[in-house]
């Protein structure tokens, strides 16, 4: 469910009905965190740094995908 990508061992997901502020979850066997769409600044959480910089490089590529995810499972929150 909301499984954007997954590169290697790291899945970039969004989940349906989530809280405020919009963001996607990266998670990897070690860790997770919460990285808010919009300025990509990581919210809660903390990984690697290679796993942040594979997380950041795949996100800054695929905003507006992962944008679009966030409207279409959480339409009570779009994203304008």
């Amino acid at each position: 469910m909301g499984r954007l990508v997954q590169i290697g061992n790291l899945i970039i997901r969004v989940y349906a009905n989530d809280h405020l502020p919009p963001h996607f979850h990266v998670i990897t066997p070690d860790a997770d965190a919460l990285v808010d769409i919009a300025t990509l600044s990581v919210l809660r959480g903390s990984l690697s740094r290679k796993a942040e910089e594979t997380a950041m490089n795949w996100a800054r590529a695929n905003q507006r995908l992962i944008a679009d995810e966030w409207n279409r499972t959480n339409p009570r929150f779009p994203i304008a």
